[in-house]
């Protein structure tokens, strides 16, 4: 487990401009030293933000997108192509942009797809995908992920792992689904915590004072399944990505800053 580290910026649109950047460093040094990089992305405001800055960057070019693996750490379980699907809204962003190899996008399946309306068939699949990805080398049933991204919403839930529903008490499976959700749509896919946790470095990102609540709540030492973000953290890092209001609630001499 890493200790929280914490990056404050002033707004939102310079919070996603230096992640992008921090997310291009991260992707060519892992390129560099392993020959490929594997990151999980998140949807919502925060991710897509940054994946907009990132299609803005030149210094995107320094990456090998041929070479990279990109997962999800959530779908909303809904057809193909539905403008709320985090897949969909990210090939908006930036994937449509840029010369990825397709397989090695590793999309949520899909409502209309093999499995149907059947969330957990889906979930099992998502999870089989994950183990025949992970080598010897990762000790577990899914990769190590050289970065894991998830957005922290009001109420402290990453990923579909809301407060207190099921999927956040999960100990063995890496992805569940999930019915009920409080956000629409009630049905998704996620990955769990045990999943999430196999990550090299795991950054949360939250901007805006809707985020500072849940952000003061889950760095004061809550339980996970009363404040899923607090459980979510990397093996070699944790790493808070804030704007200035989500931060405004924070006690900040208790953390100490990120390095680069």
């Amino acid at each position: 487990m890493s200790t929280p580290q914490l990056v404050v910026h002033h707004d939102k649109e310079l919070m996603a401009q230096a992640a992008a950047a921090r997310l291009i460093t991260k992707i060519v040094d892992a390129q560099a030293s392993r020959g490929s990089a594997s990151v999980v992305l998140t949807g919502g405001r925060n991710g897509n933000g940054l994946l907009a800055a990132l299609a803005a960057a030149p210094a995107r070019d320094a990456i090998d997108w041929g070479r990279l693996d990109l997962w999800w750490g959530d779908e909303r379980f809904l057809p193909e192509g539905d403008p709320e699907r985090n897949v969909t809204q990210a090939r908006e962003a930036l994937l449509d942009t840029v010369p990825l190899d397709p397989k090695r996008v590793h999309a949520m399946p899909a409502s209309d797809g093999p499995f149907g309306a059947d969330v957990e068939a889906a979930a099992a699949s998502y999870a089989e995908e994950l183990a025949r990805a992970a080598g010897p080398e990762n000790h577990g049933a899914v990769p190590t992920f050289d970065v894991l991204m998830l957005g922290v919403g009001p109420d402290t839930h990453v990923a579909s792992l809301f407060p207190e529903l099921p999927a956040v008490r999960e100990t063995q499976r890496t992805v569940v689904g999930v019915h009920g959700a409080p956000k629409p749509p009630p049905t998704r896919v996620t990955l769990t915590l045990p999943a999430i946790r196999a990550a090299r470095e795991v950054w949360l990102l939250a901007a805006g004072e809707d985020k500072a609540q849940a952000a003061a709540i889950a760095l004061s030492g809550a339980g996970e399944i009363q404040a899923p973000a607090a459980g979510a953290y990397g093996r070699a890092r944790t790493l808070w990505l804030l704007d200035s209001a989500a931060a405004s609630q924070l006690p900040r001499s208790l953390y100490p800053p990120a390095s680069s």
